[in-house]
Parts: structure tokens; C-alpha cells; sequence
């Protein structure tokens, strides 16, 4: 196992074919966990700062899917502006505020899987801590292999971004109450 701390409290540890990232939020769990159970919410901030996300379909339930579409929108992003990412999840067990199980894959427009990208089991859990919340992400790949040509992407430096936009997201929740 090796671990190190990335940018913005993400502390990261790599166990075989998994990548366990794990990262303390400055608000309550049930907020956190409604950032990514509702629609609305989980379009305001997921994907890395720059890009903007679009829901095309959401149902989160057990067997439920969420297919969506990551547009960069930040001209200084240079080559990247302008491009289009899709993703499909497909939720396998949630446990409201406690736990979200999915498998992600990188999809076309219509929701098929791309060919020769992997298919990745993700397990979250979010736990209280001290009033804040404590999310554990782990995700599955079939081999180390897998897992590093995802890290070669650049995937923690991409949580480490949507991260913050989060943090933008449940500050600006946090003073509606």
C-alpha cells in the first residue's frame, strides 16, 4: 500500500487494484450526501473546475442509472476547451446518508460503454466527524494495471478539483439555511 497526500486534503492510498481517496468536508453529512443524491446539486459541481455537467438521465435507486456529459467551458483550459466527456453510473446500493455503491464507466451519447476504458466499482462512505464529514471513496478496477492508466489521466488531480467545487457548492448551501 502506498500512500500520500494530494492537493486539497485528499489523502490517497493505492491497495493492489484499488484506489482508496479519502477527504474531510466542512459540513454535515446529510448535506454532503444530498450533494450527490440530487440531480440539481450533483450538475452544480461535479467534474473539474472549468467544466460544466449535464444530467441526462438520473435515478437514484438501486439498479438506477445516471448518464451525464462533462463540457469544458473555460477557454483557458486551451485543447480541453470545448470537449465533451460522458459517464454512466449505475447504482448498486444506496443507504441514505451512509453509503453509495455504483459502477462507472466512460460512455458514449447514448450510455454504451467505450471500448478499452475500464469499467469501475465505486464504494463511498460517508461518516460524521467532529460535525463535518469524513468521505471515503474506494474504486475497483480489474488490475493494477487498469488502475494506473486511470491514475495516468490524471483522476486524483481531477477529484482534488471537483472537490473544491463542492466545497464552493456546500458553503453556498450552508448559507441559505
Amino acid at each position: 500500500m502506498s500512500e500520500k497526500q494530494a492537493a486539497n486534503g485528499i489523502t490517497v492510498n493505492v491497495e493492489g487494484r484499488v484506489l482508496v481517496m479519502e477527504r474531510i468536508f466542512n459540513a454535515p453529512r446529510s448535506l454532503v450526501f444530498k450533494a450527490f443524491s440530487e440531480p440539481e446539486q450533483l450538475a452544480d459541481w461535479w467534474g473539474p473546475k472549468g467544466w460544466q455537467t449535464e444530467n441526462l438521465k438520473f435515478k437514484f435507486q438501486p439498479e438506477g442509472i445516471w448518464h451525464y456529459c462533462m463540457r469544458c467551458t473555460d477557454e483557458n483550459q486551451g485543447e480541453f476547451y470545448g470537449q465533451e466527456s460522458w459517464g454512466k453510473a449505475v447504482y448498486h446500493e444506496i443507504i441514505v446518508p451512509e453509503k453509495i455503491v455504483f459502477t462507472d464507466t466512460f460512455a458514449d451519447k447514448e450510455g454504451n460503454a467505450v471500448d478499452g476504458m475500464p469499467e469501475i466499482l465505486v464504494t463511498m462512505n460517508f461518516a460524521e466527524h467532529e460535525g463535518k464529514t469524513n468521505l471515503i471513496t474506494r474504486s475497483q478496477f480489474t488490475s493494477p494495471e487498469t488502475l494506473q492508466q486511470v491514475m495516468n489521466m490524471g483522476v486524483v488531480q481531477g477529484f482534488a478539483s471537483q472537490f473544491e467545487c463542492l466545497d464552493d457548492l456546500l458553503k453556498k448551501l450552508q448559507q441559505i439555511k
